[in-house]
This record gives structure tokens, C-alpha cells and sequence, in this order.
């Protein structure tokens, strides 16, 4: 949910106006919106080349996962991990749009936990893969853009830490 929806649901819910701090930060929220939405460009238009560097990056710093006995060992699993990546790049672009993490949350951390520990898939790897994929997108941004889009993947990162 963007801010803006989020300031009109709760001046709604309490019959109230939007008060001065929150028309400041919707004027905030439409000020970048340019650079919101060069971000998700970049990183759509990218998103391969982001995947297969973010990929190669955790490859080389954890080798395990990739040799026998390991979680991304074979190509069914290394393709699936692979996905993951790409869905996880889409949940920070959908954060990055919307100016909150919310959706991030709702859509990406909220079981995701849960069900790489049913998978036996390290958490920790996730979170270091998703490092990965930060370096690898905040590589291709401007300055600005990058301090923009860094916290979502932090906030990604957290969350699976």
C-alpha cells in the first residue's frame, strides 16, 4: 500500500482530515517518485543480469551450497534458488514503488522463514544471497537512486537473518 493510501485509510478510519505531517509526506512520496520509478525500471529491465551476477557473487563466497550435499547442488535446485532471486528482486521493486515496505512484508517475509526451514533451506543463505543481490543492483543505480532502493534490500535482509 502506497503512503498515500495509507494516509487517506487513516484519516478515514479516524473521520478526520490528513493532517500537515501527512500531506508532507505525501508531497515527500510524489517529490521522488522519478527516481522510484527509474529504480524499478532499471532493476525489471535488469533483472537477469542482476540474478546471474547476485548468483555468481554467492557462488564464489559459499561454494557449498552449489557442491554435493549442498542446496542449490544440481540444476533443478540451482534454477530454483534462481527464481527466488528474481522474486525477491520483484518484492524490493514493488517496495521501492509503493515508498514502504509493507508490501515486502506482506507479500515476501511473512512465511518465508517457515518454509525454508520445512525446505532445509539455510535462512542464513537466503540472507546472503539477497546481499548478493543488493550489490549487484545498487551497482547498476546512481548515488541517489541506490540510497533509495539499499533499504529495502536491508529490510529483506533482516528479515531473514
Amino acid at each position: 500500500m502506497s503512503v498515500v493510501s495509507q494516509v487517506i485509510l487513516k484519516a478515514d478510519d479516524e473521520l478526520r482530515y490528513p493532517s500537515t505531517g501527512e500531506l508532507t509526506a505525501i508531497k515527500d512520496f510524489f517529490q521522488t517518485g522519478l527516481v522510484r520509478t527509474n529504480i524499478a525500471a532499471t532493476l525489471a529491465e535488469n533483472e537477469k543480469k542482476i540474478v546471474q551476477e547476485a548468483s555468481k557473487q554467492l557462488w564464489q563466497k559459499r561454494p557449498d551450497f552449489i557442491a554435493p550435499g549442498g542446496n542449490a547442488y544440481g540444476q533443478r535446485e540451482r534454477a530454483l534458488c534462481l527464481r527466488d532471486y528474481g522474486w525477491y528482486l520483484r518484492l524490493v521493486t514493488y517496495g521501492v514503488l509503493a515508498g514502504d515496505k509493507e508490501p515486502i512484508e506482506k507479500i515476501g517475509l511473512i512465511g518465508a522463514r517457515e518454509m525454508y526451514n520445512s525446505l532445509g533451506v539455510p535462512v542464513p543463505g537466503m540472507a546472503e544471497a539477497i546481499r548478493c543481490l543488493k550489490k549487484a543492483s545498487l551497482a547498476l543505480l546512481s548515488e541517489e537512486e541506490a540510497a533509495e532502493a539499499a533499504p529495502y534490500f536491508d529490510y529483506l535482509i533482516q528479515g531473514m537473518s
